[in-house]
């Protein structure tokens, strides 16, 4: 059996956040394995990472795979920037990408699926890194785009390295094209997307919710002015066509040339625009506002 040094121990509690008789357990039943001791203390719930997973994690990077016809986004989220600039971190995205444009989008069929060369499945690895760096994480949600005839173009706005940032966008481009010339079209819209942020690819997929709450609002504006209802109603339609065009991809003036409407872009390409996904990072997530001043106080008991 390995020697179990103080050493190790040391590493062990400094990795995990576990306490010292645990990890001495710990490598006395993996004979020493700091690894295996790692996901023994993880088993056996000991390992602080549990401890750690109710903590807010709205950093992270997003990444973005692809394959002939068929494209992935995911993201993956942290406590703090710090974390995004870790090359470990940023490998394990990449992978997980990767990882979604094999198994689909379902986040609990990802997790499941084995991490390459660790041996781990995905979630494990997730947690194995949660109790090495110290931070919370979770895979948040991934997306998948295929096209039967086209590419399906993938854009990183401000990229850390090529596929890896915090605003990921795929864009499927029907048609019958050469590839690098619906590739930079796809790109192109990328950008767009990156930059306008529409919620729906065209009329007829806007939410009906959020349609019927625009209406609601522009009626009752409408009624304001002491117009007749025959004529409120054009002017609620005049201005839901307004609507559309700041919401509805295909609707949206072109970003490039500023006159141009997307479907206009994409008729003169020969192309049809199927679908488009925009991540960004840390959106729709509750960031707790600190109040530094007073953690340090608390800390400190004072007041």
């Amino acid at each position: 059996m390995a020697a179990i040094t103080a050493a190790l121990v040391k590493d062990l509690r400094e990795k995990t956040g576990a306490g010292m008789m645990d990890c001495k357990k710990a490598l006395s039943e993996t004979d020493g394995d700091l690894e295996a001791a790692i996901d023994w203390l993880r088993k056996k719930g000991l390992s602080a990472a549990a401890k750690k997973s109710g903590r807010v994690a709205a950093e992270g990077l997003v990444a973005v795979a692809s394959a002939p016809n068929k494209a992935a986004v995911v993201e993956v989220n942290a406590e703090t920037d710090f974390v995004a600039r870790n090359e470990t971190f940023q490998a394990f995205v990449e992978a997980v990408a990767r990882i979604a444009l094999e198994v689909g989008d379902d986040v609990e069929a990802i997790k499941a699926a084995p991490f390459p060369g660790s041996g781990r499945t995905v979630a494990d690895e997730l947690t194995h890194l949660v109790a090495t760096i110290g931070e919370n994480m979770t895979l948040r949600r991934a997306a998948v785009l295929s096209v039967s005839q086209g590419v399906v173009a993938t854009y990183v706005h401000q990229a850390l390295r090529p596929g890896l940032g915090k605003i990921g966008v795929l864009v499927a481009v029907e048609g019958a094209g050469e590839i690098p010339t619906l590739e930079t079209l796809g790109r192109q819209v990328g950008m767009h997307v990156a930059a306008t942020r529409p919620e729906a690819l065209d009329v007829d997929a806007v939410d009906p919710a959020a349609l019927e709450r625009e209406k609601a609002v522009l009626a009752e504006q409408a009624r304001a002015s002491g117009k007749p209802e025959p004529i409120i109603e054009k002017m609620v339609e005049g201005r839901i066509r307004k609507y559309y065009e700041e919401v509805v991809l295909l609707e949206q003036v072109w970003v490039h040339d500023g006159e141009s409407r997307v479907k206009a872009v994409a008729k003169k390409a020969g192309v049809n625009l199927t679908g488009f996904v925009r991540f960004a990072l840390g959106e729709g997530i509750d960031k707790p506002k600190d109040d530094f001043a007073a953690e340090v106080a608390a800390t400190a008991g004072v007041g």
